[in-house]
């Protein structure tokens, strides 16, 4: 059947606003925790200002978005609640809500970061798992918000957050759900039965971090590497067994970044000493970790890097904030921006750009092979700050401020 000119006019001007819709971001960081989106759709050209196609109050905190199908999920805090919402990537329409009281006094040395929540929520297997502010787990059911079961370690622990709340996001292996619990100076990296919330095994050696762990096969083993309070450590996926560590004592206990993990080598920030790489071998039956580089003159403090084949794109908290592009194999500096670019930024690698979201809600664009800092576009997405990490969904991105979502299109 020929349609109608004007009717051919309408069903073209409908499907050009419809969004491209992405894969799954389930996670912090995405599907593979290391800030990598393979499915990003690149405009023509890059447009004057981004389009917001909708914006919807969600509540306070930095926790971060994640998708699963054609749902976004969010924890964020209502007065003295954490809300669990879902609603619909396309549409912002909530489609489910829960919340249980979260009463939470803050540490005077964080008051302006807000009394979260911190930690991003987990989709897996039809289950969303989240981590409130003061540290409690939770499991819902994905599709109808139904809570499948809960923890919280009051007696079991001194405090149930380390100092400055509870920042680190689980992540799922395997059937098991992996949260550091705890607080300051006694906790454990514990694994969680999805199903059933039944623990599986402990890491009892040291308090949790505010850094979230990856998951990595170094010298043949399946191990799970993370900042602890006082040390990076590799402990092993099935059982917890601690397989290596490195101290890494901070000032004030703010370990916040995640290792990055490079062919064999395991790339992380310390206190005063820059950032480094050490390589992870097994020698006569034991677990080794040997620096391999150390590059002084750049730190990560809250902002974890992303690679691009050997390029490591990360922000230094030096010099008032700059971003830097190492070489991942030596350490050598390619290039670093200028200074005073904010306190913090969240990377994205979308293929042919990076993306660089400021807490100053500055959106930079920069080509990922570039030789040197030359940012593409610079948006302006927000109003307020963004600490959240932001999530790419085929041809738009999703921005969590201070208390609103936005979905916006490029």
């Amino acid at each position: 059947m020929r349609l109608p000119a004007k009717k051919l006019i309408f069903c073209f001007a409908a499907l050009s606003v419809v969004p491209v819709l992405a894969a799954d971001w389930p996670q912090w960081r995405g599907p593979n925790r290391d800030g990598v989106v393979r499915d990003f759709a690149l405009p023509a050209s890059w447009p004057a200002t981004v389009k917001e196609q909708w914006k919807i109050h969600v509540g306070e905190g930095h926790s971060s978005p994640v998708m699963a199908g054609s749902k976004v999920y969010l924890l964020a805090r209502q007065g003295e609640e954490e809300v669990v919402l879902c609603v619909d990537a396309a549409t912002g329409r909530q489609i489910w809500r829960a919340s249980y009281p979260a009463s939470y006094t803050m540490n005077p040395a964080a008051t302006g970061h807000g009394k979260g929540p911190k930690s991003t929520p987990v989709v897996s297997t039809g289950k969303l798992l989240t981590f409130g502010i003061n540290g409690v787990l939770s499991c819902f059911d994905a599709s109808s918000g139904m809570l499948k079961w809960r923890k919280e370690f009051s007696k079991q622990y001194p405090s149930t957050s380390p100092l400055y709340g509870t920042a680190m996001s689980p992540i799922v292996v395997a059937g098991l759900c992996i949260a550091h619990v705890g607080g300051h100076d006694k906790g454990a990296l514990t694994a969680f039965d999805v199903a059933t919330g039944a623990v599986k095994w402990t890491y009892d050696g040291d308090g949790p971090a505010y850094s979230s762990p990856v998951l990595a096969t170094l010298a043949g083993e399946s191990q799970l590497i993370t900042y602890t309070q006082n040390d990076v450590v590799g402990v092993s996926a099935g059982s917890g067994k601690l397989l290596w560590k490195v101290s890494a004592k901070r000032a004030y206990d703010t370990n916040s970044v995640s290792p990055v993990v490079y062919k064999d080598l395991v790339i992380f920030s310390l206190d005063q000493k820059g950032i480094g790489a050490v390589r992870v071998a097994k020698q006569q039956g034991s677990f080794v970790a040997d620096q391999v580089w150390r590059n002084p003159d750049l730190e990560s403090y809250m902002s974890t890097p992303v690679l691009d084949g050997n390029r490591l794109l990360g922000f230094s908290y030096r010099k008032k904030g700059q971003f830097f592009c190492l070489n991942a194999d030596t350490g050598q500096a390619l290039w670093e921006s200028p200074g005073r670019m904010g306190e913090n930024a969240a990377i994205l690698n979308a293929g042919e750009v990076f993306f660089l979201l400021t807490d100053e809600a500055k959106l930079i664009v920069l080509k990922s092979k570039a030789p040197s800092y030359l940012p593409v576009k610079e948006y302006q997405v927000a109003g307020s700050p963004t600490w959240a990490h932001p999530v790419l969904a085929g041809n738009r991105i999703l921005v969590k401020d201070k208390t609103s979502l936005a979905a916006l299109e490029f």
